[in-house]
């Protein structure tokens, strides 16, 4: 039997390539969103400190140096907040533009292990069809060659 040999196995190597590479930038973005949104709890979590400790300033004594920092630090970090968001907010993007990337690098790989498959599948049948005349030529030699008993 004649060994197999897939003429499109370069392709299928470089698409495998590119798909393993698509596969870890998408991981890296998962991890970047990820973190991104760790930092926004972060600093929501502070906000609502802040926030809190604003309200509590309002119960005693009204000291104006001390609210206006109180108040200034939860501006600051109320922008803070805002950056965060919008990190998160390109994170997702990036993180969906990647996955899209993965997802047509993994199509474009199955639809050439596919095409081997066929291939496969073609010559199997082929060299089980030229085994197979093989043995019915083998099969009617022989028959051929048998004495004739009356």
């Amino acid at each position: 039997m004649k060994r197999f040999r897939f003429p499109l196995r370069p392709v299928a190597v470089l698409r495998a390539h590119r798909e393993m590479r698509a596969k870890e930038i998408f991981a890296a973005a998962v991890h970047a969103y990820v973190t991104a949104e760790e930092h926004l709890a972060a600093t929501r979590a502070r906000v609502a400190r802040l926030a809190e400790a604003l309200h509590e300033h309002r119960e005693g004594a009204f000291a104006a140096l001390e609210a206006a920092a109180m108040f200034r630090a939860y501006r600051a970090e109320c922008g803070e907040e805002l950056r965060e968001e919008r990190q998160v907010f390109e994170a997702r993007e990036l993180m969906t533009r990647r996955r899209q990337e993965y997802f047509d690098a993994h199509r474009e790989l199955k639809v050439v292990n596919r095409l081997e498959e066929k291939a496969r599948a073609a010559h199997r049948t082929e060299a089980n069809r030229t085994e197979q005349a093989a043995l019915d030529e083998f099969a009617g030699l022989r028959h051929g060659r048998r004495p004739v008993l009356s």
